[in-house]
């Protein structure tokens, strides 16, 4: 039996852009997710949220000390998802082009 190796810089830079991607789609999901109220509780669902919320939270906790929510009345929007995948993407992708050369 074979195990699938990195065999070149190319494939290691190709492993850390699909790593930069399925983490852009977590914080996605996580933005969705404060949308949704999520009543009545559910044990599976509240597995999932937390699961998200644990692995995006340290990053986009960077942000959220940077740049305050803006309030609008009564309502405040969270502007620091949007900049940290946006820095997400742009760093990720100069990351994964140097690796692959």
């Amino acid at each position: 039996m074979t195990v699938p190796l990195a065999l070149t810089r190319g494939d290691v830079g190709s492993y850390v852009q699909t790593l930069v991607y399925v983490y852009f789609v977590l914080i996605f999901v996580r933005v969705l997710l404060s949308w949704i109220p999520r009543m009545p509780y559910n044990r599976y669902l509240e597995l999932v949220v937390r699961f998200i919320s644990d692995v995006t939270d340290p990053y986009l906790n960077l942000f959220r000390r940077v740049i305050p929510p803006l309030n609008l009345g009564g309502a405040g929007i969270d502007l620091s998802p949007t900049i940290a995948m946006f820095v997400l993407l742009i760093v990720g992708s100069l990351v994964a082009t140097a690796i692959g050369g």
